[in-house]
């Protein structure tokens, strides 16, 4: 359901949702920092959000 969810909010056509995530997670531009109990990256125009405690990937969204 979650991976639905992110495949709707990036426009993606990709079934692995989660390695998508990874590539840009793991990518040598990414901005990731710390806020609260999330961990939020930036790259590529997107903001992936990841639970910090469970390493979950939460949400994903295109930033305008």
């Amino acid at each position: 359901m979650g991976g639905d969810r992110i495949k709707k909010n990036l426009r993606l056509e990709r079934a692995d949702v989660v390695e998508y995530c990874r590539d840009k997670i793991l990518a040598s531009d990414c901005n990731i920092y710390k806020e609260g109990k999330n961990w939020y990256c930036h790259t590529d125009n997107i903001k992936i959000t990841v639970n910090a405690s469970s390493y979950t990937i939460i949400t994903a969204h295109l930033v305008k």
